[in-house]
């Protein structure tokens, strides 16, 4: 029996969490034995879980890379547990997510596995392994990424550090990930992918999976509103600047009284603290309560400023909401002209005339844009058939 060892900041929670989940029970039905090693905030697993680090490690990792700018190269002992749990284990191919977010120490890691023949694949959730510093850099439109970074624009923005050692982080991770022989990329989106094939990794194998959805949980849900009000949803797992939360408050001075906006995610700071109009749920983790709301709401607005390939809209298409997104990142490639809208960054007043063409639709249109959406979620974006890609590539790599 072949074994999969995952690893990422979380194990079947938040976005990443849940693909990893996904891609472990793939794998299990296809005869493989999964694990999955995760920092910290988990759900029960079908996967066998390995726990990286305790709460103290996380908390001297934040404070060292905070000053330090080295995320990602602290957590040492923590780090030095995990390889020797996977030295016991034994996997045939490691798939890593995000190794970024107070966990683990990718230096030690890789130093590791570029001495074993283990495969690995690596699913490229943002832009990290290919900078010294940021997640994304579109929201600076900065290109130092493609060449060398220094002098990091990004460096007041998560992570937000006091010193500024891009150069030596882009360098360092140039030097580890392209060392690595058995190392094969994935993309989630097509975006993310021509960003890959111009950083230093463009030598390696470079593949491209999207995200699916489990759509027997995300399916259109029986309406539970009856007061009139055309619903406007927006959901993320953080909100801020970058995620459009500033624009959401602008959309909502555009539009007429009988326009419901609920911004799903918050923290309860935020929510306590929004314009009148707007209301705000807290960060949740019950499927169920998000499938109403998005089978509840007429569009789902994303005004992203930074996103790869937002799983939050094929939520929304799995329950039979039309999407008005930004052009951001591979946002756009969640969508059709029968199921969405792209409009450009920043364009409020485009997003309220949107929202208001999708009200003006009769009740047969609206109907027709719903079957679209769904249709097109079970066309491309099932789990099911999404996660089996990943099984079959590590069965050619390891073959």
């Amino acid at each position: 029996m072949s074994i999969l060892l995952q690893i990422n900041i979380t194990a079947n929670w938040g976005s990443t969490g849940k693909i990893a989940e996904s891609i472990g029970i793939a794998a299990i039905k296809a005869g493989w034995e999964s694990y999955v090693a995760y920092g910290r905030w988990c759900n029960p697993s079908q996967s066998q879980l390995i726990k990286v680090g305790g709460r103290w490690d996380k908390y001297l990792h934040y404070a060292e890379q905070t000053i330090r700018d080295n995320e990602g190269l602290c957590s040492r002992n923590a780090t030095r547990r995990l390889i020797r749990q996977i030295e016991e284990l034994k996997p045939d191919l490691v798939q890593l997510h995000n190794l970024h977010d107070h966990y683990l120490n990718y230096k030690l890691l890789f130093e590791y596995l570029n001495l074993t023949d283990v495969k690995v694949v690596w699913t490229f959730h943002d832009c990290w392994a290919f900078t010294g510093h940021c997640f994304h850099f579109v929201t600076k439109n900065c290109n130092k990424w493609k060449t060398g970074c220094f002098s990091c624009p990004m460096k007041t923005v998560m992570p937000k550090t006091y010193l500024d050692r891009s150069r030596e982080n882009y360098e360092l991770k140039k030097t580890l990930f392209t060392a690595n022989k058995n190392l094969t990329i994935v993309s989630v989106s097509d975006w993310m992918a021509e960003f890959v094939r111009q950083s230093f990794l463009k030598d390696k194998r470079i593949e491209v999976i999207k995200n699916g959805v489990d759509l027997k949980v995300f399916r259109p849900l029986e309406r539970m509103t009856e007061d009139g009000a055309f619903r406007v949803l927006a959901v993320s797992s953080v909100w801020n600047k970058e995620k459009g939360l500033y624009d959401i408050f602008k959309l909502r001075e555009l539009l007429p009284d009988n326009y419901q906006i609920t911004i799903v995610g918050l923290e309860a700071k935020q929510a306590d603290g929004l314009p009148s109009g707007i209301k705000g749920v807290q960060r949740t983790q019950n499927v169920q309560d998000l499938v109403q709301l998005y089978s509840d709401a007429d569009v789902l607005i994303n005004p992203t400023y930074a996103d790869t390939f937002p799983t939050v809209n094929l939520e929304a298409l799995a329950c039979g909401t039309p999407v008005i997104t930004y052009r951001t990142g591979g946002s756009p490639e969640t969508i059709d002209e029968k199921t969405g809208l792209v409009i450009e960054q920043g364009d409020v007043a485009a997003m309220a005339a949107t929202v208001q063409k999708y009200k003006s639709l009769s009740a047969q249109e609206k109907m027709a844009v719903s079957e679209d959406c769904r249709k097109r979620a079970e066309t491309y974006f099932d789990k099911d058939k999404c996660f089996e890609k990943y099984v079959e590539l590590f069965e050619s790599l390891i073959a």
